[in-house]
């Protein structure tokens, strides 16, 4: 377990993130679930760490809870340069421009932050950290959303760019689809 965990709990406790609902439990329930299931996914400390944080300046879609981003050195200091650098990305990314460039082979892969208008361009390894934050999000969440249809095939795509567990773990969130709830 990473030594910063409690730490990084703490401090979204303390910014009132229990507090917030998210599809059908707490915003923190929900950042600990990406958190670990990216961990037990076999995710760099860097990357669980930017799932944890992924939404913490609101993303395109979810605006339950929007620190501002003149704070982002204060999440900086406490999960690092990359995870940060990540987590807002998920945050500021237009999500057309990002699935855009799903399959493209070779770097750059150029984004479109939402919050500045500019264009961003990524490495093929911030690229795919970015792709891994970004799906898991979605497959700790679609189960309980039954969003099941919302960019599916950018998530698949997603799915498939990362191989390997990624591919599994979205094969195993989407059978899910349509089976009665557990009663």
């Amino acid at each position: 377990m990473d030594k910063n965990y409690k730490r990084m709990t703490d401090y979204l406790v303390a910014i009132g993130i229990e507090e917030v609902g998210h599809t059908g439990k707490s915003y923190l329930a929900h950042l600990v679930g990406l958190y670990r299931l990216l961990e037990a996914s076999g995710c760099s400390e860097e990357v669980c760490r930017a799932g944890m944080f992924h939404s913490i300046y609101g993303t395109q879609k979810f605006q339950g809870f929007k620190l501002g981003l003149d704070r982002r050195s204060e999440v900086r200091d406490l999960i690092g340069e990359r995870a940060e650098r990540l987590a807002y990305l998920n945050c500021a990314m237009y999500r057309p421009s990002f699935d855009e460039v799903l399959q493209r082979p070779e770097a750059p892969y150029p984004i479109t932050d939402r919050i500045t208008n500019q264009k961003v361009e990524l490495s093929r390894a911030d690229y795919d950290d970015l792709a891994r934050v970004h799906l898991f999000d979605w497959l700790e969440q679609v189960p309980r959303s039954k969003e099941w249809g919302y960019r599916r095939e950018a998530y698949r795509r997603m799915a498939e760019r990362l191989g390997g567990t990624a591919l599994k773990k979205y094969d195993q969130v989407f059978e899910q689809e349509g089976a009665a709830p557990a009663a």
